[in-house]
This record gives structure tokens, C-alpha cells and sequence, in this order.
């Protein structure tokens, strides 16, 4: 009976870790609410596009009284802002699931295109939108930031996002069996490892190839968020599972579970990858972060 509950408090944390992280990633759709002739109506504004979809924003809105124009410039750069106008357009669903499951075979709204950017490219933007009630912009002060990604196969993709998910549910049942300190924490250990390897330290680098052209931009090599934290639960992953050989450690993987679980917490793709426009070379991780303190302290030096 532990056991079973072990088991489904583990998959409840794992499922509410990646619905949290979903929420949060900043290369998620970003949901906005705004009212059209009287009516709210929630809106997804794209925040990743790969090179294999179309370059556009979409607007789920069918109403053609509706008047849209999308504001576009480079990220971080002193370019002026763009205009181009949203036009209604339908597309076909060509997907045996979104047809047979959703009886979804169309997608249609306001698009807008936008041109493509390099590998970790970004665009910023916001949208003015005319109904009824006049004229007004949507996140102007503060815009909404899509990155460029390359086509990760989907043969890569799919893998990779389900064996981590396997292998935070072993892990947190690990930590909780090893709370109760249940023998089997150390075969779940081990699977956790063999998983956590197979998907992050192997099919991750792919994916990570796919997207932006380099295997591995965490340490030694560089500072990306997303690599680093999986090699720090990778790492304690390691020492809980050798520790654990010889004598019984239940503390060393409960606090392996632990830091996977905090791993999982922050928000995907955070401080990620991103095109410097003015070097056009790609930044990771926290160096961007480092590079922006500079640069407001220059700023702050300047103005004194």
C-alpha cells in the first residue's frame, strides 16, 4: 500500500512540476486577456517559433470586424518598430489526433507575418487592435519577445520531453521512498539516473544541436541555464546512487530528489540561448544576464 501511494503522490508532484513549468517558460505561449466589442476574449501570443513553421503571430479571433496591425523590431536593439497588418487566413489541420480526437481540421484567426531570425534570434512586439470602442495598443510597455529556434525532429523531440518526465517521477519516488526509507529508493534511484542520463544528458545536447547549433553550452564551455541545471541534478543523481552501493544513504537521495524537483521548478529555456545582434554571435545563459548588470551600471555611471 506505500507503495502505491509513493506512487501517486510522485506522479501528482511531477504532473504539477511540469504543468508549473509549462506556465511559466518563458518560450510558451503568453496569455493575455483583453475585451473586443464588450467581450473578453483570452488570447495566446507565440514566444518560439522553429524554422520549420511559419513565421507569423497568430490571433485567435474568426471576427473580420476586427483591426489589427502587429509593432515588430529586433530584441535588444535600437532598430524602429515595424508595422504589418493582421489578415484573416484559414489552414488546414493535417493531424490524425487534432482531427479524429478534437474534430479540429482548420485553424483560422488573424495572422501576422513577421520575418524569420537566425538560430536564438529574437523579435519583440506588441499589437494595436480596433473594434468598437476605438483604437488601443496590447503590451506596448511591455512587449512580447519571440525566439528562433531550428526544427528539432520530432523522432528527437518527443523522446526527450517523455523521458524526463519519467525521470522526475522516479525520482521524486525515490525521495519519498527514501523518506519512508523503504528499500526499493535504491532500484528507483538507478532507474532515475539511467533516465536523467538517457534524456538529459544525451537526447538534451541533441535537441539543443537541432535548436541552436551547439551540443552542450553549459560548464565548461558556457553558462546556459538550461544545461547547467540539468548537470547539477545529473551530478547529485551520481553521487546518491554511488553513495548508496555500499551502505544505506536514504538522505543522499532524498536530497538528489530534492534538487531535480528544484530543477524542474525553474522555468524552461530561462536565460536561455540569444543572438547578440551587434557581434551576431550567441549568447547563453546567465552571461546575458552578467552582460545587461553591466550595462546598467555603465549607464547609472553615465548619468552621475
Amino acid at each position: 500500500m506505500k507503495k502505491f501511494l509513493i506512487w501517486l503522490l510522485a506522479f501528482i508532484i511531477t504532473v504539477f512540476a511540469a504543468y508549473y513549468q509549462r506556465k511559466t517558460g518563458p518560450t510558451y505561449p503568453k496569455r493575455v486577456t483583453i475585451t473586443l466589442n464588450g467581450i473578453n476574449k483570452e488570447i495566446k501570443l507565440v514566444r518560439s517559433i522553429g524554422h520549420d513553421e511559419r513565421s507569423e503571430v497568430k490571433l485567435g479571433i474568426a471576427d473580420t470586424s476586427i483591426k489589427a496591425t502587429l509593432f515588430y523590431k529586433r530584441f535588444k536593439t535600437d532598430d524602429e518598430y515595424s508595422q504589418v497588418p493582421f489578415v484573416y487566413r484559414e489552414y488546414p489541420v493535417n493531424s490524425f489526433v487534432m482531427n479524429r480526437i478534437f474534430k479540429m481540421t482548420e485553424e483560422k484567426g488573424l495572422f501576422a507575418d513577421i520575418p524569420q531570425q537566425p538560430e536564438a534570434g529574437k523579435l519583440q512586439y506588441y499589437i494595436d487592435i480596433t473594434d468598437n470602442a476605438g483604437t488601443r495598443s496590447v503590451l506596448k510597455e511591455q512587449p512580447v519577445v519571440v525566439r528562433y529556434k531550428g526544427a528539432v525532429p520530432s523522432a528527437i523531440l518527443l523522446p526527450h520531453i517523455l523521458i524526463m518526465f519519467i525521470a522526475m517521477l522516479f525520482s521524486t519516488a525515490a525521495g519519498l521512498a527514501a523518506a519512508f526509507r523503504l528499500p526499493v529508493y535504491k532500484k528507483y534511484g538507478i532507474w532515475t539516473l539511467i533516465l536523467l542520463t538517457a534524456g538529459g544528458m544525451i537526447l538534451g545536447p541533441v535537441v539543443q544541436k537541432y535548436a541552436f547549433g551547439a551540443l552542450w553550452t553549459g560548464i565548461p564551455f558556457g553558462w546556459d541555464l538550461t544545461d547547467n541545471k540539468t548537470l547539477i541534478a545529473f551530478v547529485f543523481w551520481i553521487m546518491a546512487v554511488v553513495i548508496n552501493i555500499k551502505k544505506d544513504k536514504p538522505l543522499a537521495t532524498l536530497l538528489a530528489a530534492f534538487i531535480l524537483l528544484l530543477v524542474y521548478s525553474i522555468p524552461h529555456s530561462l536565460l536561455g540561448s540569444e543572438l547578440d545582434y551587434s557581434s551576431n554571435q550567441v549568447i547563453q545563459g546567465t552571461i546575458i544576464f552578467f552582460i545587461q548588470i553591466q550595462k546598467i551600471h555603465k549607464l547609472s555611471a553615465a548619468l552621475k
